[in-house]
């Protein structure tokens, strides 16, 4: 239901019935009933449904997988999935967030931090290398 809307309608059609016999002072008062029923009525807000993405975890998952001292997969098996070193990864990485805003971690509206630049280097690059779609790399976005 919309209220502005409703109002304006009723608004209008009050204004052409009472435009026909009535004075000034009768309609500013009409007016001003009007206004006041507008202001009473509350509008209440939907609350819009969050869905955690855990993002944290994903970028703590990310860093012990690949990039940690005691990382999941060995050198041999990044270079494979990245299509380069680790340490050409990682300068990518600090360039892109020079460069560019996005490329840095930022919060976002609710006050949650958001990707971290790992992360969306990460599925960048991994759109780049393998031409797929944005929609594959949710692995640890």
């Amino acid at each position: 239901m919309d209220l502005d809307r409703d109002f304006d309608a009723l608004f209008e059609q009050v204004i052409d019935e009472e435009l026909e016999d009535n004075t000034d002072e009768h309609l500013m008062r009409i007016v001003l009933e009007l206004q006041q029923q507008s202001d009473n009525t509350t509008c209440r807000r939907k609350k819009r449904l969050m869905i955690d993405r855990c993002r944290e975890e994903g970028n703590n998952r990310l860093f012990n997988d690949y990039f940690s001292e005691n990382s999941v997969y060995t050198d041999t098996q990044f270079r494979r999935r990245f299509q380069m070193q680790r340490h050409v990864f990682l300068r990518i990485v600090e360039a892109l967030g020079h460069y560019d805003d996005y490329f840095k971690m930022r919060v976002d509206a609710t006050r949650k931090n958001g990707l971290s630049p790992l992360q969306k280097c990460t599925a960048a690059i991994c759109i780049l290398a393998y031409g797929s779609s944005a929609n594959s790399t949710d692995d640890y976005v």
